[in-house]
């Protein structure tokens, strides 16, 4: 049976809203969540974006159950992948079994404001492979030293560590980003309903590990509400190919977006009251092969959206 979760869009909601929502999705039955991890929003519009390691701190002190992830996290540039595993060390500590890791290649957007030059995919996907790899090894404990082609770590030791390191899930949308991904991950995450990236997941060493996909809703009492929010908030869903890993500012983000209507947005975010529609979408995500679903709702009516999937929505799922 698929798991239904809850994402929270760290580029649309203040830090102590984000807390907020966390404690409403565990209390409704969220199994799980996954929390974004950027610089920058998207778009303006949107308003926001903590600093998501102080936001999961607060989340662990005030959730019980509630599994946790980062959706996703790049530790390739904007953050050296040291601080990163001591970041999801600590976290692991403080919800322990509750924490995973989500890490993925990135965007532009948030990695290119240390001035680093923005790498070709294949070499973003190498940086990945080994990041991963140095952050498995400090989460060994005692000191530790790395010296590979991208980074370097001397004497590093992570004194606080959790009873066990946490999973990590790998992000990927492409052929070698899913079979890096059941190389080195212990789950995947897209999304997108798309069979082909999880059966090369699979076929790379995925095989029985987590297959988790996000989907993107925009709840309101009727659909044109829906559908007006969505293209004000995330005009970003109906962009097509490369350019959310290429584009560097919000403002470009705008520009790119200035052509996509509403219907452009509603092709790719569910809008609208009509439940079946949720549930025949989240069906989709079942059908390609995800055991883990979690929801995205777009906007600022987090509670409405809250009592429309307890109600109608979740039930269906347990």
């Amino acid at each position: 049976m698929v798991q239904i979760g809850y994402a929270m869009s760290s580029e649309e909601h203040a830090p102590l809203d984000l807390v907020r929502h966390a404690q409403r999705a565990e209390e409704i039955g969220f199994p799980f969540a996954l929390i974004s991890d950027h610089f920058h929003p998207w778009v303006d519009a949107q308003g926001h974006s903590p600093f998501v390691w102080s936001v999961i701190g607060a989340i662990a002190a005030n959730t019980k159950t509630m599994r946790l992830g980062t959706g996703v996290t790049c530790p390739t540039m904007r953050i050296h992948p040291a601080i990163i595993a001591q970041a999801a060390a600590t976290s692991a500590a403080m919800m322990p079994g509750r924490f995973f890791l989500g890490l993925g290649t990135g965007e532009r957007l948030n990695e290119h404001i240390l001035g680093e030059h923005w790498p070709e995919p294949d070499v973003r996907l190498e940086m990945l492979e080994e990041s991963i790899e140095l952050i498995r090894q400090l989460w060994q404990g005692g000191y530790q030293s790395f010296n590979g082609q991208y980074y370097t770590v001397e004497n590093a030791r992570l004194y606080t560590l959790p009873p066990e390191p946490p999973e990590i899930m790998i992000a990927a949308k492409g052929p070698k980003a899913a079979e890096l991904a059941g190389e080195v991950g212990d789950g995947f995450i897209n999304t997108k309903p798309e069979k082909e990236p999880i059966e090369a997941f699979q076929e790379s060493g995925g095989q029985g590990k987590p297959v988790i996909g996000q989907m993107t809703v925009c709840w309101a009492a009727t659909e044109a509400a829906a559908k007006k929010t969505a293209h004000k908030i995330w005009p970003n869903g109906g962009l097509k190919g490369p350019l959310s890993q290429e584009l560097s500012i919000p403002e470009h983000f705008q520009q790119a977006v200035a052509m996509v209507t509403e219907d452009d947005v509603a092709k790719e975010v569910v809008c609208g009251p009509d439940a079946q529609r949720h549930i025949e979408k989240i069906q989709e995500y079942v059908d390609a092969g995800y055991d883990h679903v979690y929801i995205h709702q777009v906007g600022p009516d987090q509670e409405g959206f809250f009592r429309f999937y307890e109600r109608e929505v979740l039930p269906k799922f347990r």
